[in-house]
């Protein structure tokens, strides 16, 4: 979800920048004279989606070879694919303007919404303002990509992994300082300018297809008024934020007793950089510091378990699979077993980074994972099995419908899967033999929630800084202050030692210079949670909710399988009604399963000054 794309990945995009601007530059096929017509309209969008559906199809081909044997001709070979892809569909999105004031069927209506938001960085007609947009994004991945931190003399310099390792394992608040700080310099050197010219061309290709800002264009995914959207959030996120303070209480009250109240003062923020994470995004990494006392060990390591009872890759992709097929779905096709990457080959470089692919947009599914017998790739797996199955069943709609409900959507139900790996499951894969007591709960939850409940105002803060800035609210001269602020507000973070106009630490996260869009995974850990909820109510599951499993369910795979089907062709309130009954987005859920853990953390937090100044 939040990793950065591999050093491989990064190359490709520059050398698809320095290509891109070239391809952008040849001629326009020739624009229809007079009025616009339904039946042209028709006719352009039956054209679109057949070229549009070749492109993709020869992309993912391209992609695949590159990610999977990386060499310079396959990097160079994918940059091209990838070339011809965005310059159709940015020539087809501005085409679909033409018929903005057509009244047309629903479906042609829906499809030419797609097509003109399918972009998150519309380039501008004008040739110059295209090549110079391409420089810039392929230069800030460059720097960011390029960065690395260096110690000093006789040390060795640590690119971003390295210094993730060092955040996750150190307990030395200097050494954290210094690594947190280097990171947040070095990967933004020179960022600054080129990020506020990155936003004045990004927002003027969006204005040419009808949008007020790039912001508007990213909001507008979600079918809902753009203001409306950002109203919304705000609503999911007062639902739990009870839940997040209290969390944020108990974490910060137990590093006061690691550190000492001069480095972690009560009252105040938590300094950034002893949450065992870069950005401060998820704080498992400080488990061992905060672990409840007093209460019932779950009496099982599940990575022991799987390889006490001989588990490999394979087996754990196999049982994956029968996760879904218990739910009445059909299993993968063999194809998925000959072409999908389970295990690093010794022979070449490969991208490792777990993803599910469906590269004929039909059934030729794949994953690419570097699968270690471990409970995160337990996990992970049944996460990205979630992808391909919800993939093979879009895929019977046209090329443009393709898609999740919306982008929280895909996310969401690979994680609704992994909430079933209950111990309720396990048992049913005979790795253990009993489930924890109920007291043992909260050992698991807090474990859940340092990621899950700690992500959530993370998950808000880069696009609503970023829309801030497209839309001219936060002014270039305030970046940095007011990503702090946003920080502040939400997180309660604040960074180990005072910041100015001088850095942009807004970059130092991986997903501002490489311009993608995060609100899908704020989403998707509230919906998650939700689909879990009625998902195992529907299965007749009863008792905590943390602890049911759909596995085995017909009626639940027949509700999933429903809403999967429709791909994108409906606006996701009839896809969320569909799996849920409900046509509103409810964060309840969230408070639901972690309700052991909020009672405890807040009989934990008695005395304490929670909140922050």
């Amino acid at each position: 979800m939040s990793m950065p794309r591999s050093r491989s990945s990064r190359r490709l995009a520059v050398a698809l920048a320095g290509a891109l601007a070239t391809m952008l530059d040849s001629p326009v096929a020739a624009q229809p004279q007079g009025p616009p017509t339904v039946e042209e309209a028709q006719s352009f969008l039956v054209d679109a989606e057949a070229r549009l559906l070749d492109l993709w199809i020869q992309r993912e081909r391209a992609s695949w070879v590159q990610s999977t044997y990386i060499t310079y001709d396959t990097e160079l070979l994918a940059a091209r694919a990838n070339e011809e892809t965005i310059k159709a569909t940015m020539e087809l999105a501005r085409a679909a303007t033409r018929y903005d004031a057509l009244e047309l069927p629903e479906p042609w209506a829906r499809k030419l919404r797609l097509l003109k938001i399918a972009l998150t960085l519309p380039a501008p007609s004008d040739a110059a303002q295209r090549a110079e947009l391409t420089q810039i994004a392929a230069r800030m991945e460059g720097t960011y990509g390029r960065g690395k931190w260096c110690p000093g003399e006789g040390k060795e310099c640590l690119d971003i992994a390295a210094i993730s390792d060092l955040l996750a394992a150190s307990r030395d608040p200097k050494e954290l300082e210094a690594a947190w700080q280097g990171w947040h310099d070095i990967s933004t050197h020179g960022m600054r300018e080129d990020y506020r010219r990155f936003v004045e061309l990004g927002n003027a290709g969006a204005r040419e297809l009808g949008f007020q800002d790039l912001g508007a264009l990213w909001r507008s995914k979600y079918d809902l008024d753009p203001v409306a959207f950002e109203v919304e959030l705000e609503r999911l996120w007062l639902q739990v934020k009870p839940l997040y303070d209290s969390l944020h209480c108990y974490v910060r009250a137990r590093l006061t007793e690691t550190y000492g109240p001069e480095v972690v003062p009560p009252g105040k923020p938590i300094p950034a950089h002893l949450l065992g994470n870069l950005w401060a995004q998820q704080w498992g990494n400080v488990y061992e510091l905060v672990e409840p006392k007093g209460v019932a060990d779950p009496g099982y390591a599940l990575t022991e378990r799987l390889e006490k009872a001989g588990y490999d890759p394979i087996k754990m992709v196999k049982t994956g699979e029968a996760f879904f097929t218990s739910l009445g779905l059909a299993p993968l096709p063999e194809t998925f077993w000959e072409r999908s990457m389970f295990v690093k080959p010794r022979d070449r470089d490969v991208v490792c980074h777990a993803s599910a692919w469906s590269v004929d947009q039909k059934d030729d599914l794949r994953i690419k994972m570097c699968i270690q017998v471990n409970e995160e790739d337990f996990n992970t797996i049944h996460h990205e099995l979630g992808h391909n199955f919800y993939q093979r069943a879009h895929n019977t709609q046209d090329p443009l419908f393709r898609d999740g409900a919306n982008d929280g959507f895909h996310e969401a139900l690979g994680d609704t899967l992994a909430l079933s790996v209950t111990p309720k499951y396990l048992i049913r894969l005979g790795l253990i033999d009993k489930e924890p007591p109920a007291d043992a709960d909260v050992a698991l939850l807090l474990r859940q929630a340092l990621d899950k409940v700690a992500f959530l105002p993370f998950g808000l803060v880069i696009d609503k800084w970023r829309w801030g800035v497209f839309s001219g609210r936060i002014p270039a001269d305030r970046y940095n202050q007011a990503w702090w602020d946003l920080k502040l507000k939400y997180q309660g973070v604040a960074p180990p030692s005072p910041r100015s106009e001088a850095q942009f630490d807004p970059g130092a996260k991986y997903h501002v210079p490489g311009n993608t869009p995060y609100m899908r995974y704020f989403l998707a850990h509230i919906l998650q949670f939700q689909f879990h909820r009625d998902l195992t109510a529907a299965a007749g599951e009863t008792g905590p909710l943390h602890r049911r499993s759909i596995y085995g369910s017909r009626v639940a795979g027949e509700r999933i399988e429903k809403m999967m089907l429709m791909g994108a062709s409906k606006p996701w309130p009839d896809a969320l009604e569909t799996l849920t009954g409900s046509r509103d987005m409810d964060a309840s859920a969230v408070l639901e399963y972690f309700a052991p853990l909020k009672t405890w953390l807040d009989e934990q937090n008695r005395g304490q000054v929670c909140g922050w100044q």
